[in-house]
């Protein structure tokens, strides 16, 4: 039988490191796929660029629609990254009912409604496992390991970028900014870091694991996001005395009037699994009805972390090439007729726990104060402690206060009452809070 011939389109730290993977272990997933798997051709900007990969039985182009027209083609591999040129390069590939893997979640997460629905009426598949938590099986997991379950919540450290940030402000009290800059020299972070520390980045992650957990369309427009660069060393220590850790969450949970989909800090016990999953590494933790919590972890970026997963990608297809397209696995885990188009909830009608850090004028009353505005709001308390200042110059303490579950509405009226008391200075701290246990 003749081998299976895949183009790439990108020829970088990830295209290489799926050269590399599949040569290296050719034998092996040979006799997985039940066919030999060659990378035929491949895109690059620059001919002359030496690259960290064998190229001899490569023909290289720097034309993209040039790799996706040749009928030899079989398999059409993006890593081009963006909604751009790859989203051109993708939809004419599934035109010419070329399957396709990707690990752009960027691509899926806005375009992914659209593309499926192209891929199902010309035959083809579009893997993206590698899109979502790099080398880590979490798509596969969901979509196929849980298809028994009902899926209640999942809650997932997405972004390496902003876990290794918030770990090293955790473990060596460095200011974020100082970190920042460490990540950006060490190629965990973009010159422009907004996309990761934002929490666009995880926004796009999150909208892919929802869609495929609840069978929801792709909708990453209705995302709450919110990043990390708020977060102050100071709370970040005062969360560690209290039991927390801090972790950028990406939070999906069916909830009655509908999904809850929000990215942001949150605090997590210590004695959770996630809460210690510190430096680049990725984590996702699933609540299913049948079998309860399971965690997945591991790389969640790197050449041949990811390349894994676009391997395992393409032995997929290859498996499945002979298979009626009606019979195969669908793309987001539900038939595309069973798509259901659930309400997305905002962010006020969000139920949490929180962490609120007030700096106050030092003297009697003032916590009651605090205290009387919540409970006007229905507001119950967890936990609260009162912390010197650290600051020289000001006569004032920090008051930390952990609530019960409240609705996020009654939070920020409460909130905004208390900003306007004579001895609070300046804004509150707010930082939701997740205990993950059922």
């Amino acid at each position: 039988m003749n081998p299976v011939k895949v183009g790439i389109l990108g020829l970088g730290t990830v295209g290489c490191g799926t050269v590399n993977v599949l040569l290296r272990n050719m034998e092996e997933i040979s006799r997985r796929a039940g066919r030999s798997i060659e990378i035929s051709h491949a895109v690059v900007r620059d001919l002359e660029v030496k690259r960290d990969c064998p190229l001899e039985t490569i023909k290289l182009d720097t034309e993209p629609m040039a790799l996706v027209n040749l009928p030899e083609v079989q398999i059409v591999v993006e890593l081009i990254g963006g909604t751009g040129l790859a989203y051109e390069g993708v939809k004419q590939a599934i035109k010419n009912r070329k399957h396709v893997i990707t690990a752009n979640k960027a691509l899926i997460a806005l375009h992914g409604n659209e593309l499926f629905k192209l891929a199902q009426e010309n035959g083809v598949i579009i893997a993206f496992e590698a899109a979502v938590g790099g080398g880590i099986p979490i798509i596969k997991s969901v979509r196929e390991g849980l298809s028994a379950n009902r899926i209640q919540w999942l809650a997932g450290i997405i972004n390496g970028t902003t876990n290794f940030i918030l770990t090293e402000m955790k473990e060596k009290g460095r200011d974020f900014s100082a970190v920042l800059a460490e990540a950006q020299e060490l190629g965990y972070a973009e010159a422009d870091p907004t996309f990761d520390i934002e929490g666009v980045d995880a926004a796009h992650k999150l909208t892919i694991l929802a869609s495929i957990a609840f069978g929801i369309p792709l909708q990453f427009n209705k995302v709450f996001t919110e990043g990390i660069s708020t977060i102050e060393q100071l709370d970040v220590l005062y969360a560690t005395e209290l039991g927390y850790n801090i972790k950028h969450l990406g939070i999906a949970r069916r909830a009655r009037k509908g999904i809850e989909l929000r990215v942001h800090p949150t605090l997590i016990p210590k004695a959770r699994l996630i809460a210690n999953v510190n430096g680049v590494m990725n984590a996702a933790l699933v609540m299913a009805d049948a079998l309860g919590p399971t965690l997945y972890y591991g790389a969640g970026a790197g050449a041949e972390a990811t390349a894994s997963a676009v391997v395992a990608d393409i032995i997929d297809v290859v498996r499945t090439m002979t298979v009626d397209p009606d019979n195969r696995v669908p793309h987001l885990a539900f038939q595309p007729d069973s798509i259901v188009d659930l309400p997305i909830l905002a962010m006020d009608e969000i139920e949490t726990s929180y962490y609120l850090r007030a700096s106050v004028i030092d003297k009697p009353g003032v916590l009651a104060q605090i205290t009387s505005i919540l409970a006007e709001h229905n507001i119950s308390i967890e936990a609260f402690t009162q912390k010197d200042s650290r600051r020289m110059d000001k006569d004032d303490v920090h008051v930390v206060i952990l609530t019960h579950k409240i609705r996020e509405a009654n939070m920020n009226k409460s909130i905004a009452k208390i900003e306007n008391l004579p001895e609070v200075n300046g804004k509150l701290v707010k930082i939701r809070m997740e205990h993950l246990n059922r």
